[in-house]
């Protein structure tokens, strides 16, 4: 029995091939592979990662995607472009933000993220294939194997599965990450860039900052195990 994870790929299309084959040469093309989320973002093409994961589920792949924060933005944009995500830390919207990537998001549909944002908004409207939104929209919260629990950004420690709220599941952080408590199954989530995976013994962190600049990380777990799939070969990530 066997898991693959691939951690937040904030449109790192190329990235994202190269992390796949890693899985296929380690695992064949049946694979089952997971994303932590965070599809759109930061990289430059967005649009081809959403083309890319949706072509994927219609041909019948074994992939399965979560929900991540980021990708809730663009289809909330699309409904509501006054709508401010309760996640963030102040009132800026996605398109405003500077941090968030809302720029390259826009620029890979072919829109100018100068326009005024009630002009980009109509753009938008005609641009993005409805299909993508419903895409990023319909994505599970979480994914539960035999081997883990896979989840964007983490859970609410001491809270069970069915009752945990969506914004800590896209969001959460402090009372997640400093908890030592065991979990039940081992969590798999991003959301919280690291420079490498980082296995801690209750959860395994796989966002290795791909909107950074960083390489994408793809891992397998296994029963007492987990490797990350480098170009040579499996390196095993050890509790720390």
């Amino acid at each position: 029995m066997r898991l693959y994870a691939i951690g937040d790929i904030h449109g790192q299309l190329d990235q994202l091939h190269a992390a796949h084959e890693r899985v296929f040469r380690d695992g064949g093309r049946d694979a089952l592979i997971v994303h932590v989320g965070d599809l759109i973002d930061r990289g430059p093409d967005s649009r081809g990662v959403v083309d890319y994961l949706m072509t994927g589920r219609d041909d019948g792949r074994n992939w399965v995607v979560t929900r991540g924060n980021h990708d809730r933005f663009l289809p909330k944009f699309l409904a509501d472009p006054g709508w401010i995500d309760p996640g963030l830390s102040n009132l800026l919207g996605w398109v405003r933000h500077p941090g968030l990537g809302a720029a390259a998001t826009l620029a890979s549909y072919g829109l100018d993220p100068e326009l005024p944002e009630a002009r980009l908004h109509a753009e938008a409207l005609r641009a993005v294939p409805p299909g993508h939104a419903r895409f990023l929209a319909g994505l599970p919260l979480w994914f539960l194997h035999p081997l883990a629990l896979v989840v964007h950004a983490g859970i609410r420690p001491g809270v069970d599965l069915q009752d945990q709220a969506e914004d800590d599941l896209v969001w959460i952080r402090k009372p997640f990450l400093e908890s030592r408590a065991a979990h039940g199954p081992l969590v798999v989530h991003g959301h919280t860039a690291l420079s490498r995976p980082t296995h801690h013994g209750n959860r395994l962190n796989i966002d290795g900052g791909a909107g950074h600049g960083r390489p994408l990380a793809a891992v397998v777990i296994e029963p007492g195990a987990v490797h990350l799939l480098t170009d040579g070969g499996r390196q095993p990530l050890l509790p720390e």
